[in-house]
């Protein structure tokens, strides 16, 4: 027997124990099945049994694994338990904001009122889905984005907590034909290709409400292009290839584009995004608690979470709360 083992390689060992399934396993560690396989191997080598049966069809526990399984997961819970204890002792909190100007800055920025003694750092990624495989690989600590469309995989290893029903917008081209509307409807995107992040691995949850808000309205998603980063690019590429883009209603101003937000096909019904705060399970921070506490208050104080009747909400929005419907 090995004097020490690797929490990685038990980790490992428990995912593919508990999903019975290597690629799954994989997912969830957001790391390459090969990857996953190698450190099941190295483990079985350093403690000399065989821990997994597999076949084309099914992977089975041996009995040593249901033996050792227990053992692995007290481990596991030991080292979150020392980790979270780290976090008590000061460790930076890493925000990831996604963009500058958006409502998840407001509440970063009440949260530090609530905590002044701590360190809450902000964080750019683009894309919920990056974001979320950062949190899990213990990389980054909290995101914000449409958790509803993030694979089922990724979702199962994070909480979260409903921020805001977010109204949807689109950006265009200062020239396009719709930039003058005040709004615009769905239907008159008829016809159009929309930028929706398509291609990139980052953005698959706001890729996936596009494709809902979307469906059966004869508006296209438009095909992948490089992620323009920074005014200047985004510039350069809007005026390029002149495709509409879907955001937000709090969308920072971009040169050569206008907001515009997008309305439904009844009046004061828009389509929304269910914006929610995401991190991993188990963590313990004050950090944390202050960043709930400041989405609680800034929902309570700016009715975030009440709903026009008749809005359009994505469908995978299973596990979010509902906030409250305008009477």
């Amino acid at each position: 027997m090995p004097r020490d083992v690797e929490p990685r390689l038990l980790r490992a060992f428990v995912a593919v124990a508990e999903e019975l399934h290597f690629t799954r396993a994989a997912a969830r560690l957001y790391v390459a099945q090969q990857a996953l396989s190698r450190d099941v191997r190295r483990l079985e080598r350093e403690l000399g049994v065989e821990l997994f049966v597999r076949t084309t069809r099914q992977v089975v526990l041996t009995g040593d694994a249901e033996r050792l399984l227990p053992y692995a997961r007290r481990v596991l819970d030991a080292q979150d338990e020392l980790l979270a204890a780290r976090a008590d002792g000061g460790r930076p909190l890493l925000v990831d904001l996604n963009s500058a100007g958006m409502v998840s800055g407001r509440v970063l920025e009440r949260a530090r009122e609530l905590v002044p003694g701590w360190e809450l750092m902000a964080r750019f990624e683009s894309g919920l889905t990056r974001a979320a495989g950062e949190i899990l690989g213990g990389r980054l600590d909290v995101s914000f984005g449409y958790a509803g469309g993030l694979a089922p995989v990724l979702r199962s290893g994070l909480d979260h907590q409903l921020v805001r029903y977010e109204p949807l917008a689109v950006l265009l081209p200062y020239d396009h034909p719709l930039a003058g509307h005040a709004e615009v409807t769905l239907d008159a995107l008829a016809g159009e290709s929309v930028y929706a992040g398509a291609g990139n691995p980052g953005t698959l949850e706001w890729t996936e409400l596009a494709r809902q808000l979307f469906a059966g309205r004869d508006i296209a998603i438009a095909p992948p292009a490089p992620m323009a980063v920074g005014a200047e690019e985004f510039r350069r590429v809007m005026a390029k290839h002149r495709t509409p883009v879907l955001a937000v209603v709090d969308f920072p101003e971009m040169p050569g584009a206008v907001l515009r937000p997008l309305a439904g096909s009844v009046p004061q019904s828009p389509p929304v995004a269910p914006l929610a705060m995401v991190w991993r399970k188990g963590v313990k921070h004050p950090g944390v608690d202050a960043l709930r506490a400041a989405v609680s208050g800034l929902a309570r104080e700016e009715g975030w979470l009440d709903l026009d009747p008749g809005s359009w909400v994505p469908s995978t929005v299973t596990g979010l709360m509902h906030g409250n419907p305008r009477s």
